[in-house]
């Protein structure tokens, strides 16, 4: 294999990571205090509550839609060149893509204030996003170059990359407004540790019938590469040097920005409850450790020209640096350190949930509309034994709006132990079962979920799997 195939292959792995941001088993969980950080408006029971520093919220997936590590590295006797042309280049698009998520949740917590109704929480996590779209038009270039390609256009606007290692600060308040309605609002400092974006790309190179050669070249590009952080990173010498680099930058050494999320539930009935939530609504102004790289102008060069009879005496010049020389005079490669704003990868969640059987912990409250245990949080509605409901769930992306919907149904066991069942659609997969379990123990709160269950006896021929887990301490207070 060529060594520019080689590293394409490889850099598409890097980008494998994991899937987007899609957390509907916790969604409406409202068992588990992280529920608060997907709707700041769910309703809460606790008197107050701690995670377990660094264990209270660990998150990771991975996963494409379009190919998986089985399909390139499969031992089926086929050569990995043969596999990459017929699995990818002859298959992919640009608007397939790598995307990935990773949070770890290092500090959180909450409590209820003076007045029942209102409860706070705070907290911090860091989170790396990236999200790479296939580059059709440049695999094709890089694996069979443009020679015999006479009069087709590659389109430059196919590579399409962003990706943020960011420490993220937040303070909520979830008010109860009255025994139907809760909202919640949270507010949020982000610190930029690194961050790579180039999403506004454009441009094309085509080759045509030459007049004075045989191939004529157009190049039109306009491309651009902005980062921030990367170069600091790079030039930590030792571990202790790159730790204390990236603490720096995580607490309002690197880039700042602020965003909002809000949220709401609402009980169209005694057993019938709409939630929706709007997250990140925010961006991150970047001015530190700045470098940005961009490409842009236009040329048409019919390769090296030489006339024997006027150039017979300098046949010995450099002609290719010649045509080097030219084209980047035409289409010049610069790089700088202006200073550039990008938004967060906004997400949208909503839900309907119908309960029904019995209610939780209280058997002879069957046809009460009263409340069940509380902390003296207001008035609160009854816990059933078990929920159905259907979510939806969108995301910003830089190719358009990503949906995914889910189907579910939980079950409560008493007030110590609920399990939650998803079934989730989206580009990704049509077959992604999931599976929540919350385990209350006295005031020690654990939980676990994974997804797409169903692909966990070949991990590698799937497309996405995730998990989370967490510890929590909770209080609930004394009940009415």
């Amino acid at each position: 294999m060529r060594l520019s195939h080689c590293l394409f292959i490889i850099s598409m792995l890097f980008a494998f990571g994991l899937k987007a941001q899609n957390k509907q088993i916790l969604y409406d969980f409202n068992e588990i205090p992280q529920s608060l950080s997907l709707n700041p408006g769910v309703e809460s029971d606790f008197k107050w509550f701690a995670g377990v520093p660094l264990l209270s919220g660990v998150y990771g997936n991975f996963g494409t839609n379009g190919i998986s590590v089985h399909d390139l590295f499969a031992d089926d006797g086929l050569d990995i060149n043969v596999k990459f042309r017929e699995r990818a280049l002859n298959e992919l698009s640009p608007r397939d893509e790598f995307s990935s998520t990773i949070q770890l949740e290092y500090l959180t917590g909450g409590f209820r204030g003076r007045n029942p109704n209102m409860f706070y929480s705070f907290g911090g996590y860091l989170e790396f996003d990236n999200i790479t779209y296939w580059p059709q038009d440049y695999a094709f270039l890089i694996f069979d170059g443009n020679a015999d390609q006479l009069g087709r256009r590659y389109d430059l606007g196919d590579f399409k990359t962003r990706g943020s290692l960011v420490n993220v600060l937040h303070f909520g308040i979830n008010k109860k407004v009255d025994r139907n309605l809760t909202i919640g609002a949270r507010g949020k400092i982000y610190s930029g540790i690194v961050d790579y974006s180039s999403t506004r790309n454009s441009g094309s190179l085509r080759n045509i019938e030459g007049q004075n050669n045989i191939i004529s070249s157009t190049l039109n590009a306009d491309l651009l590469l902005q980062t921030s952080g990367l170069q600091d990173l790079d030039d930590a010498n030792n571990d202790d040097m790159l730790t204390n680099e990236i603490i720096s930058r995580a607490f309002f050494g690197g880039d700042l920005g602020v965003g909002v999320d809000v949220g709401f539930t609402y009980h169209l009935s005694e057993r019938t409850t709409i939630t929706g939530s709007l997250l990140d609504v925010g961006f991150i102004y970047h001015t530190s450790d700045l470098k940005s790289y961009s490409l842009d102008g236009n040329t048409t060069v019919e390769g090296i020209e030489i006339d024997i009879l006027e150039n017979f005496a300098s046949l010995d010049r450099d002609f290719w640096q010649d045509l080097v020389d030219e084209v980047e005079t035409a289409v010049p490669f610069d790089t700088d350190t202006k200073s550039y704003i990008t938004f967060r990868p906004t997400k949208l969640y909503a839900s309907i949930r119908n309960d029904f059987g019995e209610p939780v912990g209280n058997s002879g409250m069957q046809n009460c509309d009263c409340t069940a245990g509380s902390s003296g949080g207001g008035e609160l509605r009854t816990k059933y034994r078990n929920s159905f409901g259907g979510q939806v769930y969108v995301i910003n992306r830089p190719r358009g709006p990503q949906m995914a919907l889910t189907g579910f149904y939980m079950r409560r066991f008493g007030n110590g132990l609920a399990l939650k069942g998803t079934y989730t659609v989206d580009k990704f997969s049509y077959t992604n079962v999931g599976l929540g379990m919350n385990l209350q123990a006295g005031p020690v709160n654990f939980y676990i979920m994974a997804d797409n269950l169903l692909s966990y006896n070949n991990i590698a021929d799937s497309h996405y799997a995730s998990f989370q887990f967490g510890l929590n301490i909770i209080s609930w207070g004394r009940r009415k």
